[in-house]
């Protein structure tokens, strides 16, 4: 399963900290992939989820790419982006979309579709053992249940092994 840090918050909200490059490192140090807000304007790249905030540049996205979830902020982002090979995605309202590597991203307020990424799960208690990935402030819950999943997947297998 796939675990991604929302805006790199890893064990709770810290608003002050989100989408910093800083921040987004420290998730990613730590073995998250993380989801950042981008937005572009003539001046050029910036994170930030309510307003361009902190500037980075198209290398410093890249640098990181394998492990971004890019949420294009505003149709600017959205067409720079469009010309990269980075993982991005746009999405306003809407209670799916698809990212530019073809992944389902649900909105947190629907149930989340099998093999979709779920968003935010925590805030309705959906269950995500059929989904491919969870995007959460707290990430950290999530890989501690997915080590005990293997864990238990791992021993049920060596019992009927041995059988």
């Amino acid at each position: 399963m796939k675990l991604i840090s929302h805006r790199g918050n890893i064990n709770g909200k810290i608003k002050k900290l989100e989408n910093s490059p800083s921040y987004i490192d420290a998730a990613i140090e730590l073995g998250y992939d993380v989801e950042v807000d981008v937005w572009k304007d003539s001046d050029g790249l910036y994170l930030g989820h309510d307003e361009p905030t902190y500037p980075v540049d198209l290398l410093w996205l890249s640098d990181r790419g394998l492990r971004l979830w890019i949420h294009c902020k505003n149709h600017q982002a959205l067409a720079y982006l469009n010309q990269t090979d980075l993982h991005y995605f746009w999405h306003h309202d809407d209670d799916v979309t698809i990212t530019s590597n073809g992944i389902i991203w649900s909105h947190p307020r629907i149930k989340p579709i099998r093999n979709s990424i779920a968003v935010l799960p925590d805030t309705e208690k959906w269950k995500v053992s059929e989904c491919m990935g969870v995007c959460s402030d707290n990430i950290i819950k999530y890989k501690n249940n997915v080590v005990l999943l293997y864990f238990k997947e791992y021993t049920t297998a060596i019992q009927s092994s041995h059988i």
